[in-house]
């Protein structure tokens, strides 16, 4: 197939308002982790944004992709529903879970995969191709098997899309994606644009730098993404408060971007706690933590996010 792992993503600029205009397409932006499948004739992959190879982790969405046809291959972003909402602590628990962990989770905790772009058919690379037809073929693609992958609700209607805009963060859906109908997909480059609620989000803590008793800074993994970045330094009270919340370290360290610093090295800690962030509109701005809490009740024993994840 003319595609293979890895694939660098399309990315999108955040902006304040909700874009309006001939030829824009809006899209629900989804709260899990961005995942592209490749699907040929011996198999299938599961690529995170990063590059990083995530198969084992992903069982059931394996063997739901093998009903693609050979030489497709999607782009889109991997979910986990609970109570009616998408679960990032319950997504990031699936993807740090170890090959042994994966299949019980697949079982207790299924994932969906919302797909909004078709890289490639029948193992042509339609990334040239504008958006409105990419779209049509990816409609055409997916919507003979449902889910667990079906495509991204879209409409060109800008009063639709200010309504979802308002009602469905109700379910965990965090704002829009707005793409043009004539645009290519654009590797790597923030062409789309993202218009989101609040410039806070939910972030798993994987890590800390310093001390375990006050750490310095925690070691965060953002929804749409699975590498860890570093916080800016925590403030006095929350150095307290993490200390008490970290779970225990695991063996070995991960290394991370912190913004102004470069890579740095921190000790890692299963997926159990999150944490309320604040972010600027690029991935290596300066992320602050707001809040800590638990992450979503469940059995997470054995969730450990594997070395690949250290980035």
């Amino acid at each position: 197939m003319s595609l293979r792992p890895p694939v660098r993503v399309a990315l999108a600029e955040s902006v304040g308002a909700l874009p309006r205009g001939a030829g824009l397409a809006y899209e629900p932006k989804f709260d899990g982790h961005r995942m592209v499948i490749f699907r040929d004739a011996g198999d299938v992959v599961l690529q995170a944004r990063s590059g990083r190879i995530i198969t084992a982790a992903f069982p059931d969405l394996v063997d739901a992709a093998r009903q693609l046809p050979a030489g497709t291959v999607l782009d889109g972003e991997v979910v986990v529903w609970t109570g009616g909402r998408t679960d990032f602590a319950a997504v990031q628990g699936r993807a740090a879970a170890t090959p042994v962990r994966a299949r019980t989770l697949a079982v207790r905790l299924p994932a969906s995969y919302a797909a909004f772009d078709l890289l490639a058919e029948d193992g042509r690379d339609l990334r040239p191709v504008r958006y409105e037809r990419r779209r049509e073929r990816l409609v055409a693609v997916l919507g003979a098997l449902g889910p667990p992958l079906q495509p991204v609700p879209m409409t060109t209607d800008p009063q639709l899309a200010a309504v979802w805009y308002e009602t469905l963060p109700e379910i965990g859906v965090e704002g829009l994606v707005i793409k043009r109908l004539d645009q290519p997909y654009k590797a790597g480059t923030r062409a789309w644009r993202k218009l989101r609620h609040t410039d806070t989000r939910d972030a798993m803590v994987v890590g800390f730098t310093g001390a375990r008793s006050r750490p310095a800074a925690l070691a965060l993994v953002l929804p749409d993404d699975d590498t860890p970045v570093v916080s800016s330094p925590l403030a006095p009270p929350l150095r307290g408060q993490a200390g008490a919340a970290l779970p225990e370290p695991v063996p070995g360290t991960g290394t991370a971007m912190a913004p102004g610093l470069g890579e740095v090295e921190y000790r890692r800690v299963p997926p159990r706690l999150m944490a309320e962030v604040a972010q600027g509109t690029t991935r290596h701005s300066l992320i602050t933590v707001l809040r800590l809490r638990d992450a979503a009740e469940g059995d997470e024993e054995g969730l450990v996010p594997d070395k690949g994840a250290d980035g």
